[in-house]
């Protein structure tokens, strides 16, 4: 071979390697932009499942009538926020439970309840995956934008037009009172 057939072998192969990277790259990224829409589903579901739980329990009348209402009313606005208040919402959701179940009275009077045991593990179960499903999602959008910030993936706009991906940010540390049965 001459040399200028060796160059152009050697051009030739570099770009293709550079393409079969970037290639991998975008297709890296599209994995994790699926991860984080999978991860922002299950997320939501979680979020639905402890409104609704915390309305259910509002509504039943085993709570006096003002941890009803303020239980109700944090529900139902977590429940129906656009998206841009979601994160408050459901922190304050999540403060209205530590304020509700803060007084171990409010969880015995649910447990004394009948059916009132299965509701309070229902609530559980629901703060308890609540936090478990927004570190999911967290670290989805963590190792997503570690991805995007190389300078590879700007230069070449391998994100397309997809947003940035933004973590959920909230409170979610749930009530004592309810965690604290017996037999739990």
């Amino acid at each position: 071979m001459t040399g200028s057939l060796w160059i152009s072998f050697w051009i030739v192969a570099a770009l293709v390697l550079v393409g079969v990277y970037l290639s991998w790259t975008a297709g890296r990224l599209d994995r994790l932009h699926s991860r984080i829409d999978a991860a922002r589903a299950a997320l939501d579901a979680q979020l639905l499942r402890r409104a609704s739980v915390a309305q259910e329990l509002a509504t039943a009348g085993v709570l006096d009538p003002a941890a009803s209402i303020v239980l109700y009313q944090a529900a139902h606005a977590a429940r129906q926020a656009e998206e841009e208040q979601r994160e408050v919402a459901e922190s304050e959701l999540s403060q209205a439970l530590r304020a509700v179940f803060a007084d171990s009275a409010q969880a015995t009077a649910v447990r004394e309840a009948p059916g009132g045991e299965e509701s309070l593990g229902e609530l559980d179960q629901a703060v308890r995956r609540v936090p478990m499903a927004r570190r999911f999602h967290n670290d989805a959008v963590r190792a997503a934008r570690a991805v995007r910030r190389h300078r590879v993936v700007r230069w070449f706009r391998l994100a397309g037009h997809a947003p940035f991906p933004m973590a959920f940010e909230m409170d979610d540390e749930p009530p004592t009172a309810v965690a604290d049965r017996p037999g739990h």
